[in-house]
């Protein structure tokens, strides 16, 4: 007898990155009829085939599904979905994104007889994997964009179900919402927020005479343990953690660093996304084949701070040792 949340249907999983990989090993696991659909003979083809799984082109995958979970990047799905998916997917099937992006601007435009549905986990692929082979999960968001069968929201929550968010948390959202909030984070906070927070640091100590390598443990090295406080209790957590004087220095210089010019800036990072002018530009780079992403990426591979710290954790033995072999928690600051 199947299990499944998702009954006996078929569930054809394109890509097979660190996403797609996660969702198709937990789906098969939780008795669903998995069928990967990929490029033949490419790297991930000969992994997923050593993996198990029954594996056919994008387009004959998508044929015979009753749920397709696009799990492949942002810019090619748009190309994927008018080639594979929307002349070969039935009637009546359902459509999943693990990202909003193309659905809420306009580059994919679902046909109006299929469930258009999200679910994404809030946590990398190895993630999902791992908390879901222990027997746990990783809380997922879901939404519903196209409910043409009446039953969106029950093939959201199973595929939820499926890949183990529902052991931790299931929080509806929106498309807008999803994707809105999602690339907004990864801007102002956690990818272009904290790398230019931590190059600005790292060239004020530098250029004030301060060896780099002191510089790059100050900077970036130590934040990993006030992250990893953050992640575990927030905010309270980390003023458990840490000294009175880190603490005093957080509440007297943490507002002039990050000050109401920074806010003001955050929202003007925001009315883009939410006015479509960032995702305008992204495509418009990517169609260009990426020159000015090509330049950017390269200076930040070039900064002085990543060849100092590349140097250093060399010599960090630690780096490659097993997670439970890491030191136990010690005071920072």
């Amino acid at each position: 007898m199947n299990h499944s949340p998702l009954g006996n249907a078929r569930v054809a999983v394109l890509g097979y990155g660190s996403q797609g990989r996660a969702h198709a090993l937990n789906l098969r696991d939780s008795g669903c009829h998995v069928v990967v659909g990929l490029r033949p003979d490419g790297p991930s083809w000969q992994r997923a085939k050593a993996e198990g799984f029954a594996l056919a082109t994008p387009a004959e995958a998508v044929r015979e599904a009753d749920l397709v979970a696009v799990l492949t990047p942002d810019m090619v799905q748009p190309v994927l979905y008018r080639e594979a998916i929307e002349p070969n997917l039935k009637p009546g099937a359902a459509l999943l994104f693990a990202h909003g992006f193309n659905v809420h601007y306009g580059q994919i435009r679902p046909r109006a007889d299929i469930d258009v549905v999200l679910v994404a986990p809030k946590g990398p692929g190895a993630l999902v994997r791992s908390e879901y082979a222990r027997g746990r999960g990783v809380p997922c968001i879901w939404a519903v964009h196209q409910d043409a069968s009446g039953h969106a929201r029950e093939h959201a929550c199973a595929y939820a179900s499926a890949i183990g968010g529902a052991r931790a948390m299931l929080i509806q959202t929106t498309f807008k919402e999803e994707t809105e909030t999602d690339l907004f984070g990864e801007q102002a906070v956690l990818c272009g927020g904290a790398s230019a927070l931590v190059q600005a640091g790292f060239e004020t100590l530098v250029e004030a005479g301060y060896q780099p390598e002191i510089a790059y443990y100050e900077v970036l090295h130590e934040l990993k343990l006030i992250v990893d406080l953050f992640y575990e209790g927030g905010i309270t957590r980390m003023l458990e953690f840490v000294s009175e004087t880190a603490q005093y220095g957080d509440f007297v210089s943490g507002p002039r660093v990050i000050d109401a010019g920074t806010k003001a800036r955050m929202r003007e990072v925001l009315g883009e996304i939410q006015d479509g002018t960032f995702a305008r530009n992204w495509i418009a780079e990517y169609a260009a084949g990426l020159p000015h992403y090509r330049r950017c990426k390269q200076a930040d591979l070039d900064h002085p701070l990543e060849q100092v710290g590349k140097r250093l954790r060399a010599r960090m033995a630690w780096l490659d040792a097993p997670a439970d072999a890491t030191p136990a928690l010690k005071k920072a600051g």
